[in-house]
């Protein structure tokens, strides 16, 4: 399948560069041209930003691995959420395996074109916009590369004309690939992910790599739903374990980060699926439901642009105490490989005012397997900065409670702290995965 460009439908001067301009935030990321940046790429960011501050919460749900209801449970959500009487938008951004217009009844529908862009199609009031509304072919295989998927999220966002909104709730396909990563860039600052998984160990094993890429990525976890745990009886309503229980409540735990709810196995939401139906709304009075509901009821408590309440971090406090931020040194700068370097900066950092309050160097120990989480967590370290890590040194350190931060530049600690609270720290390639 050729991309399709969905920019053909909204013509220029459509008023999204007023609105933009008449915004009067000077703090906005879009109010001033960035250094090096083109003039294209400036009206590009700014019609992108004019969309996006009129979303008042932007959530992502995520899965490690695929199979686990992710799509159900972002559905659901979003329909709670309509249910409280927000105004939601569901944004799919599975290239490869759209299912939300099924799920909502929507196959097949035309999208139209408005003066302000592209209108997303409407389930009763929920704004919804997914690849499956574009595709000729409902059997239509899209085989693009990570180029194409990230110019079609882009569009999504950008020449959609969502409107006002209290909630956009983003499906995104599993896995920590190209789309989770590109909506993640291009929004910049979601409220949160939703992570969900199945009871069993091999799917709440990958929980652990969507909370570190979430970590990575300056993300707040939301929390984890753990879905398909037991068999709802039909007729009693009796619940039947049919998986290991508790892996998904274990991993928060282990992890640091809340558990939002477990969701049986129950017949009728994929009854209501296939009949093109969100089941909250379906089987409203069904137990299930109730789950449901309070599953999303921390996410109706958020505050705008704050998902601190429902973040379960160690160090959840660092805006009250000083920080401890641990850097491998090479050279005086960042050492590209962490667990070969000589020594280390352990900076002290106080987060409200944004400055460092004293550095002390550290001659590294021994390299031995598993030493350096805990030496690092003895002396107060409750942050790294590092060039490249093991995804298996990463999760030793989360078990710890130090947050990792990968891919930075070779800098010197004090430019990369400093980077760290202005929000510009730039984190690219794992250069060292061993």
């Amino acid at each position: 399948m050729k991309h399709q460009d969905m920019a053909a439908h909204p013509a220029k001067g459509d008023g999204r560069q007023a609105a933009c301009d008449g915004c009067g935030n000077k703090e906005c990321s879009a109010a001033e041209r960035q250094k090096g940046e083109s003039e294209k790429d400036f009206a590009e960011r700014r019609e992108l930003e004019s969309r996006l501050c009129r979303i008042l919460h932007k959530i992502v749900v995520l899965s490690g691995k695929g199979g686990v209801g992710k799509s159900t449970v972002a559905v659901n959500i979003a329909a709670a959420l309509q249910m409280a009487g927000k105004r939601v938008g569901l944004l799919d951004i599975d290239i490869h395996g759209p299912s939300i217009p099924t799920m909502l009844g929507l196959e097949g529908v035309p999208l139209q074109s408005g003066p302000g862009g592209l209108l997303p199609a409407d389930a009763n009031g929920m704004k919804v916009m997914s690849l499956g509304f574009l595709l000729p072919d409902p059997d239509q295989a899209v085989i693009w590369r990570g180029p194409l998927k990230m110019g079609a999220i882009k569009q999504f966002l950008k020449d959609v004309d969502w409107g006002d909104l209290d909630y956009l709730v983003i499906d995104s396909p599993p896995g920590t690939g190209d789309e989770p990563l590109s909506v993640c860039q291009l929004i910049g600052k979601l409220d949160g992910a939703v992570i969900v998984t199945t009871p069993q160990k091999v799917a709440a094993i990958d929980v652990r790599k969507s909370i570190t890429f979430c970590r990575q990525l300056g993300v707040p976890v939301l929390g984890v739903v753990e879905n398909m745990n037991g068999f709802a009886c039909p007729k009693c309503g009796e619940v039947t374990a049919i998986f290991s229980r508790g892996g998904g409540e274990t991993i928060t735990s282990d992890m640091n980060v809340a558990f939002l709810g477990s969701i049986p196995l129950d017949p009728a939401i994929a009854v209501a699926c296939d009949a093109g139906r969100p089941y909250i709304s379906a089987y409203a009075a069904a137990p299930t439901a109730g789950i449901m509901r309070r599953i999303v009821a921390p996410l109706l408590a958020l505050e705008p642009g704050d998902a601190s309440i429902l973040k379960k971090e160690k160090h959840e406090n660092k805006e009250k105490k000083n920080m401890k931020i641990a850097i491998p040194l090479a050279d005086g700068k960042l050492a590209m490989h962490f667990g070969h370097c000589g020594s280390f900066a352990l900076v002290e950092a106080d987060p409200a005012e944004k400055k460092i309050v004293k550095r002390e160097d550290l001659e590294a120990p021994p390299h031995e397997p598993g030493l350096l989480p805990k030496w690092l967590a003895e002396r107060g370290a409750n942050l790294i900065i590092a060039g490249g890590m093991g995804q298996r040194a990463q999760d030793l350190f989360l078990g710890q409670g130090i947050e990792v931060i990968i891919g930075a530049p070779a800098e010197t600690p004090e430019t990369l702290v400093a980077s760290f609270f202005a929000g510009t720290l730039k984190s690219g390639t794992n250069v060292c995965d061993h």
